[in-house]
């Protein structure tokens, strides 16, 4: 018989609700949920256990849904659940709460045990793994970046299979749209597997179809993709056309000019561009290097680049990236929370659980100072603090 936890208030903090940042609201939490915003003189307040914010910061916690490593761990390299253990802790010191830990282009046989990992994690309970995000093997070679051309091929049906089974997360798989038949697309899509388009060549039209056909959304937008022209409005143009889909987007500075961020967020209907980090094994770790695909990487000025200048990913949190969304694109920070935590979670279908500061929701926090450096994390009620 499960026992009820006693009722906790949330007091003293700025809190990023539904209408922007209040500083007269207290959240009442209970097991792993908000039971309540209210006011300070409720009186529930008075006999509930409370945590003082000290006038910190309180927004809902961060969800990534490309996160390919952490903590020095590589999820390629191992897929298990003891590497998805250490990338959460990782990104959990970033006010990240949940996550799709992401398999770059492998074998058949690595993406099956990652498969497997995430549904024994998620089984066994390891805080913030939301599902899953396979990025590739079905891409194009002609926007490969640092993905491994010699692993790439077309879906087959022990592939759909694996991807289609019944699964405990999200799955969401990154795919080229010149590569991969509608059919197979609409295929992905009915069994509920969220397609995104990336690292291809495909043209406007060919991208429109995909849409048609079950993409819903865009990886890291603009990069390793056919750009908006003049009159060519490629993968990019089609993405910032469609008004259903959403778009990630990586605010680091170096994959995507500040301006270029700040047209795009503006070009997109609201609430479908996505923050996230692609962030490599250098994230919470103080090894700037790492292995991928045989090359060793290094981090410099957290950019994550192989010896011939290719982008290997990011050295990028999801604090750091709200940051910049204020500091460098110019949004408002409730905006830039959003882009960090309700959008994200509309794009996985989980908006309805996770991503806003409102009763019901999973008491999902990430507690930030003044400078927005995350203090304090709380993934399902539980408070980790940050070293």
């Amino acid at each position: 018989m499960n026992v009820e936890q006693p009722l906790l208030a949330l007091v003293n903090g700025r809190v990023l609700t539904d209408h922007g940042l209040q500083d007269d609201v207290v959240v009442l939490v209970r097991d792993d949920r908000i039971e309540a915003l209210v006011l300070p003189g409720d009186k529930r307040v008075a006999t509930a256990e409370q945590h003082d914010l000290q006038g910190k910061l309180l927004l809902p916690g961060f969800i990534d849904v490309q996160v390919n490593g952490g903590g020095g761990l590589l999820f390629n390299d191992n897929p298990s659940v003891e590497t998805l253990r250490g990338i959460a802790a990782a990104h959990r010191k970033f006010g990240t709460t949940g996550f799709l830990p992401t398999l770059i282009t492998d074998t058949a046989e690595v993406m099956r045990a990652a498969l497997a990992a995430v549904d024994a994690a998620i089984d066994e309970g390891v805080p913030g793994v939301l599902g899953i995000h396979v990025e590739g093997p079905f891409l194009a070679p002609a926007r490969k970046g640092i993905h491994d051309v010699n692993l790439f091929r077309a879906p087959d049906a022990s592939d759909i299979a694996a991807l289609t089974a019944k699964h405990r997360g999200v799955v969401m798989m990154t795919l080229a749209p010149d590569r991969v038949p509608l059919e197979t697309i609409s295929q992905l899509a009915a069994a509920g597997v969220i397609a995104a388009a990336g690292h291809t060549a495909a043209d406007y039209d060919t991208t429109r179809a995909a849409l048609d056909a079950g993409i819903r959304g865009f990886t890291h937008l603009f990069n390793a993709m056919t750009p908006l022209g003049s009159r060519e409005p490629g993968v990019v143009g089609a993405a910032l056309d469609d008004p259903h889909s959403w778009c990630g987007l990586i605010v680091d500075g170096h994959h995507v000019n500040p301006i270029t961020l700040r047209v795009a967020i503006a070009a997109k209907a609201r609430g479908k561009s996505v923050l996230v980090t692609d962030a490599m094994p250098p994230v919470g770790s103080d090894n700037p290097m790492y292995v991928l695909n045989g090359q060793t990487i290094v981090a410099r000025d957290g950019v994550c680049q192989s010896d011939e200048g290719v982008l290997a990913g990011s050295a990028l949190d999801m604090a750091t990236g709200v940051r910049n969304l204020v500091n460098m694109v110019g949004l408002p920070l409730a905006e830039a929370s959003r882009m960090a935590s309700n959008y994200p979670a509309a794009w996985l279908g989980l908006d309805r659980v996770q991503g806003r500061l409102v009763a019901g929701q999973r008491a999902d926090f990430a507690v930030l100072d003044d400078g927005l450096v995350v203090r304090q994390t709380w993934v399902g009620g539980v408070a980790y603090d940050v070293a």
